[in-house]
């Protein structure tokens, strides 16, 4: 029997993985994909959002606890479990020494990267190179790894793991941790919980997915029809604008538009309808998925002018290109004449300042609703550039409520044996928003804390047996 298995594949399950056979437990970990797209969305990702207090190689000047915090408290608006997120974070300023002896190398901020060289370590190859790392450590340590091996229940027993059923097979453990993922590939549960609007849209069925296909949610809804306490809403999500002509999945981050705080956004009745500058890109990016989401279509339009060319990290397919305001108007198919209201009234609006994307500087807009606060500056430079944007989605936050042990809950009582990392249980810590790298952050903390969870009860349980 084996001591620890852990169900998924990608960071927050490699994590409990590696941390559980370093404790001395037999692993086997199930991966639903197959091997060459292992890592689930870990794969795409970029970076750690890490608290630090002074400047640590690849990160500069000092990013506290408490900053970290009032970050995730600002994005969140109070949803958040407050000792779950600050221990998160704590452990977000420890891990890196530990990922770096299992391979993981990093590298400072790439120029253009939302403004994070001092919040975030980006990893050296990206999350498909952090992801092969672990994956090789995993292999060195004597962790087993079984590819397209999707778990579609496991067996309980008053409120303990017993066994997982992978395509028929019944596999036995001391002890489980659940890392498989949320729903956000289940097109039919995303059109489930979204519904239908007051314009008789189905707003789930424009959304894109930004990574992996394989994350269906299909034990998340299994444990929650078994009792298992849930925590967040079904609609929120890390959920990005990204480029409309990505694929339904696996676009990653080549597909996100990072140029919408440079110009203004409009939906396809080309009226503006959210501060574009509210906030600094890493801490607002996540919410315009959502945003666009609630329009008409679920469409918008990124549109910038020549002034913008360079300041943000260009995306995968070139922007459609115009000479004038007008002409971009006719090439993304919007009404002409509204079109020019919106940026004429917009122009005009622009105040004097000195532009400067690095601060919340003093260029904003007056008189206009929704205003401009900040890099507001008139679109009057040819050419003209316009990027229509469809919703992706990351992850989904709905999941299993948890503890500082990672241990999954029934009734408000903590399983002895089933433990939960990532994905799964991010809804503990964001209840919606996002910013920046944090997901990596609770997935490599909470990966961590049921690894080790995991091997200890194994291990005593195992000591047991032994001494009947």
């Amino acid at each position: 029997m084996w001591d620890v298995l852990v169900i998924g594949g990608g960071n927050a399950a490699l994590c409990a993985a590696l941390m559980a056979r370093e404790a001395g437990a037999s692993v086997l970990v199930l991966e639903a994909a197959p091997r060459e797209w292992r890592g689930g969305n870990s794969a795409h990702t970029r970076n750690l959002r890490c608290m630090h207090d002074a400047p640590q190689d690849v990160l500069v000047e000092a990013y506290s606890e408490e900053e970290f915090w009032q970050d995730l408290l600002k994005v969140t608006g109070g949803q958040t479990d407050e000792a779950l997120a600050r221990l998160v974070i704590r452990e977000s300023g420890t891990c890196r020494p530990w990922m770096r002896r299992h391979g993981v190398h990093f590298q400072p901020s790439l120029s253009g990267a939302l403004h994070t060289a001092r919040t975030n370590a980006f990893f050296m190859g990206g999350g498909k190179a952090l992801m092969n790392a672990y994956y090789r450590s995993a292999e060195r340590l004597g962790v087993q790894v079984r590819y397209e091996a999707p778990v579609d229940r496991i067996e309980m027993q008053q409120g303990q793991f017993v066994a997982a059923y992978c395509k028929g097979e019944r596999i036995a453990a001391r002890t489980c941790v659940l890392a498989s993922g949320g729903f956000e590939s289940n097109r039919d549960w995303l059109r489930e919980a979204w519904g239908q609007n007051e314009r008789g849209e189905w707003p789930a069925d424009n959304f894109l997915v930004r990574g992996t296909r394989y994350n269906q949610g299909t034990l998340l809804r299994h444990l929650l029809v078994q009792g298992a306490d849930a925590i967040g809403d079904p609609t929120q999500a890390h959920m990005v604008a990204i480029d409309a002509r990505a694929p339904l999945y696996d676009g990653g981050i080549c597909t996100r538009i990072d140029c919408v705080s440079l110009g203004v956004v409009v939906n396809r009745e080309a009226q503006r309808f959210y501060d574009e500058g509210e906030d600094f890109w890493p801490k607002r990016y996540a919410i315009w998925g959502r945003l666009v989401a609630q329009q008409p279509g679920q469409l918008a339009y990124s549109i910038i002018d020549a002034k913008a060319v360079g300041r943000f990290m260009p995306p995968v397919f070139r922007g459609v290109e115009a000479s004038s305001l007008p002409e971009l108007a006719r090439s993304l198919n919007l009404d002409e004449s509204t079109f020019m209201e919106t940026l004429s009234a917009y122009n005009a609006a622009c105040q004097p300042g000195s532009f400067d994307h690095t601060a919340l500087d003093d260029c904003r807009t007056e008189g206009l609703l929704p205003a401009k606060t900040h890099w507001a500056r008139p679109i009057d430079t040819a050419p003209f550039y316009g990027y229509a944007l469809k919703p992706g989605v990351t992850f989904t936050y709905l999941g299993l409520k948890t503890d500082a042990t990672a241990a999954v809950r029934f009734g408000g009582a903590p399983s002895a044996n089933l433990f939960v990392a990532g994905e799964m249980m991010a809804g503990n810590v964001l209840g919606k928003g996002y910013t920046a790298g944090v997901g990596m952050s609770i997935g490599t903390a909470f990966g961590r804390i049921a690894g080790v969870q995991a091997a200890q009860v194994a291990m005593k349980s195992g000591a047991n047996h032994a001494a009947d």
